[in-house]
């Protein structure tokens, strides 16, 4: 589970830039995404990575999708990585959410800013909201995680970003980790 967290900083390292952060408001609109098996709400200013690019930033082939930020913030792109990982044996989504949490605590710098409520296809969740420094030689970041069961495979949806961010991308990365659903969009026109 912690290979979410890595992956997320894998991706995001990769692509950092330099400029500035978006507005300051907090009204989000999006759009459905739906990749294989699980779909979030894409806002609007963050773009769908293609798995080419995935692959040249070394993504690991868990991470199923990526999404990022058009605009940097403090030098980075703020990203949000949907992983998968086989599962074992018969788990729900709240004891594996709960095992993801704990799994990231022994991350180097760990500190524990929040946890939200979230419905995921109503199985209430928590979102994970920490700030950690797992790569010695880069700043903490600030990273918010809700993980799921379906059908046998653990999903893990992570978001990265600078410590600091404005209540536009805040709610933007809340949007998006609100929005994960198993099930499939009822028309064509929506699934991407």
């Amino acid at each position: 589970m912690k290979r979410s967290v890595f992956a997320a900083i894998l991706i995001s390292l990769t692509l950092s830039g330099c400029g500035g952060g978006g507005g300051s408001g907090t009204e989000i609109t999006c759009a459905s995404y739906w990749f294989d098996t699980i779909g979030v709400c894409l806002p609007d200013g963050w773009k769908v990575l293609d798995r080419s690019v995935l692959d040249d930033r070394g993504a690991p082939e868990d991470v199923l999708v990526a999404f990022q930020m058009d605009t940097a913030v403090s030098g980075q792109y703020p990203t949000v990585t949907i992983t998968k990982e086989v599962l074992s044996g018969a788990i729900d989504s709240a004891a594996y959410n709960e095992a993801s949490i704990r799994s990231v605590s022994v991350l180097p710098g760990f500190k524990e800013l929040d946890t939200r409520k979230v419905s995921i296809d109503d199985e209430s969740l928590l979102v994970h909201v920490f700030q950690a420094q797992p790569v010695k030689d880069e700043p903490q970041r600030r990273f918010s995680q809700v993980s799921a069961v379906h059908d046998g495979i653990g999903y893990s949806v992570t978001a990265l970003t600078p410590v600091s961010v404005n209540n536009t991308i805040e709610s933007a990365v809340a949007q998006i980790l609100q929005s994960v659903t198993f099930q499939a969009p009822q028309s064509s026109a929506a699934a991407q």
